[in-house]
C-alpha cells in the first residue's frame, strides 16, 4: 500500500511518500507524477521517510520524475532515505546521482528562494 501527500513550503513542492512504492503500487503514484510536470513545477523535494520499501518500479518512478523536472530546468531532491530504500539507492549509486538530505527542511533550504 502506498499514500502520499503534496504541500507547498515557499516555492517547493514536497511530496511525501508513505508504505511500499513497488510495481503494484507505481500506478497510483504515476498520475501524480504527470501532474507535477504538467503543472511545471521545478523545485520539488520527494521525501521517503515513511517509505518502508521501494522496488525498481519505484526507483524508475523517481528517476522518471527527476528526470522530467530536469527537463524544465528544475531539480528535484531526495529526503528522508532510510532502511530498505536507503540501501537500494546505495547500491544502484543512486545516492551519487541525487541530492539526498536527511531531513525535508533541509533540502528545501537548498532551493533558492
Amino acid at each position: 500500500m502506498l499514500t502520499f501527500t503534496k504541500e507547498v513550503r515557499g516555492n517547493v513542492l514536497v511530496l511525501s511518500l508513505k508504505g511500499n512504492l513497488d510495481a503494484i503500487t507505481v500506478p497510483e503514484l504515476k498520475p501524480e507524477i504527470d501532474n507535477i510536470v504538467s503543472e511545471r513545477k521545478t523545485a520539488v523535494v520527494v521525501d521517503l521517510s515513511g517509505l518502508t520499501l521501494i522496488d525498481s518500479s519505484g526507483v524508475g518512478a523517481i528517476v522518471s520524475l527527476f528526470k522530467r523536472v530536469r527537463a524544465l530546468s528544475g531539480d528535484v531532491k531526495v529526503a528522508g532515505v532510510t532502511a530498505q530504500p536507503k540501501e537500494i539507492f546505495r547500491l544502484l549509486r543512486l545516492d551519487r546521482a541525487f541530492d539526498i538530505h536527511p531531513t525535508i527542511e533541509e533540502a528545501v533550504a537548498k532551493f533558492p528562494r
